[in-house]
This record gives C-alpha cells, structure tokens and sequence, in this order.
C-alpha cells in the first residue's frame, strides 16, 4: 500500500543549544528465504553547547558475517519531503531512503499500511525526563525494494519485508534489548517489536521492562509495561536471549539466537559522555510461543532482529572493529 503522508519527523532541530541529544532513523530489512539482511541507520549527535553532527551506518549481514562502514560529517540537516539528511552520504523520508559511504551505496522504496508503533503505553512519557529514551516504530511491518551495492556485489530487494524505526533523547538506557521479527513461517503476516530496557536512577539500575507488540491477524497484543515488571522474565546473552512477556490477555515466550560471527559490533555514544557497547544481528532466528485464547507457535530462520547494548564491551568483533556515534 503505498505512503501517503508523513510518519518520520525529526526532533534535532528543536534542541536548544545548551541540551545535549541523540536521534536515529533506522531501517531493518531481510530476505525472505535466506541469511541476507540491510541495517541502515542515519544517526544525529549533538552534546551540549555544541552543533549536531550526522552520521551514516551501513551493514548488509550474511551467512559470512557483517559488511559495516560508517560516516560522520558535521553536514546534517531537514529538507522538503526527507526526515533527515546526512551531507551528500544519505538520506531518508516518507516512503524512501538512499545512501552512498565508502563500499557501499543504495537507493530503496518502502510501502505499508501499519499503523504506527509507539512503545511507550502513555503519551506523557513521550514529554517526561524519564526514560530518557523515547522509541517509535512509524512503520512496523513494510516491504521493501531497491538496489544495494556492498563490497562490489550488486542485489536486488524485491518486496523484502523489514521495518522503520526512530528513536531520540538525552542519553541511553543503562542496558537494552530491541525485537523484531517477521516472516513467521505459520503466519507470514504476523510481526513482534518489542524494547527492553533497564534505566538507571539515583545510582540504582532499576529492573527490566518491556513495551511493545506481538501483531496476530491485524490484532495488536501489547505487552509488557511497568504493571507486568514482576511477571516480566529476561535472560541475555550476546548471541541471543530468552524472555517470558507477558501481556493483557495473552503471555509470550521469546527465543532469538544467531551465531557469534553473524553480529556486527558497535559503540554508541552518550551526548552528555560515557558509551555503550551494543551487538545487532538482523538475521536471527526468533520462536514465539503465545499463550492465550488461541495459543499459538511462531518461527523464522533468518527474519528477526536481536539488538543488545550494555556498558561493558561485549565479546565478538566484526572485521573492521568498532564503529562509534
């Protein structure tokens, strides 16, 4: 279904000088039957009393491990029709997104008729100081079409299913994991996205909590929330995690692995200092048991996304090391 009005806004602009901030644009896509998928991200940086700085991240992951590159340059800004604009490397608006870093370029169409997604279950934690991160996905579940070229090998995207992302704020949860997943075997129009995180408050890292949704026959099933803490079960490790989500009505059991060579490693960095070692693979295997109503068992070999940042440095270094911003 094609874009017919604009979802993705950025928040960059209106920062005052004096308050530090960071905003990220983000695309996740796969391939329908094999160990090929695209994490692109278009990230803004300001610190304090300082000019934002954009950056450009490309990774194409395979079953031989990441391509990643990425560019910053101090050229970031908004234009007629595009959420965002790095410099001449990249851009992204409604519908679209194109890019060219070092090694790789591409040029790609998305369409989808979901609403958007937006974890926080109250519209005021979007405005308050806490969490500190707020996270939309303005297009949870798309198809996407285009041509990429990484390391010299051209492909074509024909319909690949994947997402739009966008998050922004003044620092990064203490710890997170982000989820997504699509083509399910045994409902291929079913999708999951969901955000973890553990903040960090007063010296004390509070326990995890969830938000997100688990979408089944067009019905979006919230779950988590700071009410379901308690019942709210993680286990992470850098290749993949296990979770326990529960929800109104319905209760989901999360695995998501990968092997360790699959993951792309970077670090991300806070406006106001400090960093974040964080590990994505968006070519995971995810299960889903669903306990509810109807219960149900969902499975894709290479359709999820398994995202995990924390403090300390991570094992597994993609070729290349680490990339910051």
């Amino acid at each position: 279904m094609p874009i017919e009005h604009a979802r993705l806004s950025a928040r960059f602009p209106e920062i005052p000088a004096g308050r530090g901030h960071y905003e990220s644009f983000y695309l996740k896509a796969c391939h329908p039957s094999e160990p090929l998928g695209l994490w692109i991200r278009y990230t803004v940086h300001k610190q304090p009393g300082a000019l934002p700085t954009g950056s450009v991240w490309f990774t194409r992951f395979s079953a031989d491990g990441p391509i990643a590159v990425k560019v910053t340059v101090p050229d970031v800004s908004v234009a007629p029709g595009m959420a965002v604009v790095i410099g001449a490397h990249g851009h992204m608006g409604d519908g679209f997104l194109a890019g060219d870093v070092p090694g790789a370029s591409w040029d790609l169409r998305f369409d989808g008729s979901e609403e958007p997604l937006r974890h926080l279950p109250r519209e005021w934690m979007y405005k308050a100081p806490i969490p500190r991160t707020k996270l939309t996905s303005p297009y949870p579940d798309i198809t996407v079409s285009g041509r990429v070229v990484a390391a010299g090998e051209e492909f074509v995207l024909d319909g690949w299913r994947g997402m739009i992302g966008h998050n922004w704020g003044a620092e990064h949860a203490e710890r997170w994991i982000w989820l997504h997943g699509t083509d399910f075997a045994t409902d291929p129009s079913a999708w999951f996205d969901v955000a973890i995180g553990r903040i960090r408050v007063g010296g004390i890292t509070l326990p995890w909590v969830a938000n997100g949704v688990l979408c089944l026959d067009g019905v979006r099933h919230r779950l988590g929330g700071l009410e379901r803490i308690a019942a709210t079960q993680i286990r992470e490790l850098p290749d993949g995690c296990a979770a326990v989500l529960p929800g109104k009505g319905v209760k989901v059991w999360v695995r998501v692995s990968a092997p360790e060579e699959r993951f792309a490693e970077w670090v991300y960095e806070d406006p106001s200092g400090g960093e974040h070692h964080v590990l994505n693979c968006s070519i995971a295997a995810m299960e889903l048991q669903v306990e509810g109503a109807s219960p149900v068992k969902l499975s894709t070999t290479y359709g999820a996304a398994y995202e995990l940042g924390t403090r300390p440095a991570t094992g597994g270094h993609p070729e290349g090391g680490l990339a910051r911003g």
